[in-house]
């Protein structure tokens, strides 16, 4: 059975890597929205969605997961995660029109401080109903969160999506979607010497 032995983190090359919209101070939030959205009209290859409703959800989503993290015996260093794909991935790598990527060997990683779910959190935890996006059918590793120890398990019984780049990014958030397994890192040990060079 094959296991990825490393999990990457995309972002814009414009953009330092571990930006994450829910550490924006509450009052610089809309500003910073309204930017991503106009560098989005204004760049037709730039496909990432940050609509009104997307930091509400994504509060949400990370407020239930690291509530799932507690609840499995994690030990959070962080209120909101660094945000990985196990592997790699194609179609993340197309969101945006020039990708930069980190990537660390899975070993880097601290089993307290990493959680896994699959595919994405945001489908995973199955709050976008509220927030005007079609849930998909529930699958049994919906509303589950997985510890590294248990990845093995879960590629055996789920396997790992096909990394399947698309050419069509324009209603994404609104399709099925099982791209990739995701990973978050509580901490920012593993990921320090990229954060010092912001």
């Amino acid at each position: 059975m094959y296991i990825p032995t490393v999990v990457t983190h995309y972002h814009p090359a414009e953009d330092p890597p571990f930006r994450n919209l829910s550490e924006v101070p509450e009052r610089d939030r809309a500003k910073v929205i309204a930017m991503l959205a106009e560098r989005r009209r204004q760049r037709p290859n730039f496909h990432r969605v940050f609509g009104a409703k997307y930091i509400t959800l994504r509060l949400a989503t990370e407020e239930k997961l690291r509530a799932l993290f507690l609840e499995t015996g994690g030990r959070p260093e962080r209120q909101a995660p660094h945000y990985f794909v196990l592997g790699s991935s194609k179609w993340f790598e197309g969101l945006y029109p020039s990708t930069k990527k980190v990537v660390l060997p899975i070993t880097d990683l601290d089993p307290a401080t990493t959680s896994i779910t699959l595919p994405d959190s945001f489908t995973a935890m199955r709050l976008g109903k509220d927030y005007g996006i079609p849930l998909e059918p529930i699958k049994p590793y919906h509303n589950r969160l997985y510890l590294l120890s248990e990845l093995p398990t879960l590629i055996a019984t789920h396997g790992i999506p096909v990394d399947e780049p698309t050419a069509d990014y324009s209603n994404y958030v609104r399709e099925p979607f099982g791209k990739y397994i995701e990973v978050q890192v509580w901490s920012d040990t593993p990921v320090r010497r990229f954060l010092a060079e912001e």
